[in-house]
């Protein structure tokens, strides 16, 4: 009969998982544990924000029609405001206009009036000169002679910031009828509209201002003194004379509604100021159950 033998020697396996465990790398375990933290924090953060977003979308969807704003100086003056940009950028974008010279000269007797036309905005230095039916007077190419000024940039300027306060004021005005909760309740629509509203009255000083110096060049540039400045007018045997310029008073518009802009946005400073928290520090009061203090007053 053949018995086995029972094995007393030591158990290999143990001795290799033991092994294999005492022989792990700190610097590994402690990446892997960085790891995982720093994807449970990103993790988090992406809930927060979907949760931010998620209350905002909630917070636009509930549009109501409250016209109790526009009856408030904050909603009744921006409803001013809006008008009166419609006004600054209308009164000045659309203006076209001509300026007439009457030229005789010795060898023909009959007069001829050649015409400059210009508009916004208001290159001067590509307005040339043209004759009734391109016919040449006292043997000058009058094509060749222009206006005399570049005066775009302030006209441009103008007009864009007045078309940007235009749409401003609309995006403003849906905010104050529709999201009337939302804006008085939050602290950072109210701030930025503040902010907003310093900046676009300096701006229309800034860019009011402009637009009027360029105009009064504007004036002398396409009024009797361009007689002086074209060389033809100044070769013997030719006669210039000043006949007319198109009316201006359009563009004087203009500037006087800059201006007007400007006092209001100025005053209306005032009444955005008051829904802010640095007017009212308890702007959160509603929420605690308390009656908001009244606003626009």
């Amino acid at each position: 009969m053949v018995f086995a033998a029972r094995s007393t020697g030591p158990s290999y396996a143990g001795v290799g998982v033991s092994a294999r465990m005492r022989g792990r790398n700190p610097s590994a375990e402690a990446g892997l544990e960085g790891r995982g933290r720093g994807a449970r924090s990103m993790a988090s953060n992406i809930y927060l924000v979907r949760q931010r977003i998620s209350r905002l979308g909630q917070r636009m969807s509930s549009f109501q029609l409250n016209l109790n704003p526009l009856k408030e100086p904050l909603g009744f003056i921006k409803v001013l405001e809006w008008i009166a940009s419609i006004f600054a950028f209308a009164t000045c974008g659309g203006f076209k206009g001509k300026t007439e010279i009457l030229v005789s000269c010795v060898k023909e007797p009959e007069n001829k009036t050649i015409t400059a036309a210009f508009g916004y905005p208001f290159r001067l230095n590509e307005a040339s000169f043209q004759t009734p039916q391109d016919v040449t007077v006292c043997g000058v190419d009058w094509k060749k002679y222009v206006l005399i000024g570049d005066y775009s940039s302030s006209a441009q300027f103008y007009v864009t910031f007045a078309v940007f306060v235009f749409l401003y004021c609309i995006a403003a005005l849906l905010l104050y009828v529709g999201y009337t909760n939302l804006y008085r309740d939050s602290r950072k629509l109210t701030m930025t509209d503040f902010v907003i509203t310093i900046v676009v009255t300096f701006l229309w000083l800034v860019s009011t201002s402009a637009w009027a110096k360029a105009l009064t060049d504007i004036k002398s540039a396409t009024g009797s003194n361009i007689v002086q400045e074209l060389k033809p007018c100044n070769i013997q045997g030719v006669v210039c004379q000043f006949v007319s310029v198109t009316s201006m008073g359009s563009l004087n518009v203009s500037v006087i509604f800059g201006f007007l802009n400007m006092i209001l946005w100025g005053g209306n400073a005032w009444f955005v100021y008051k829904e802010t928290s640095f007017h009212s520090p308890s702007n959160t009061s509603t929420s605690q159950g308390g009656i908001p203090p009244p606003t626009g007053i």
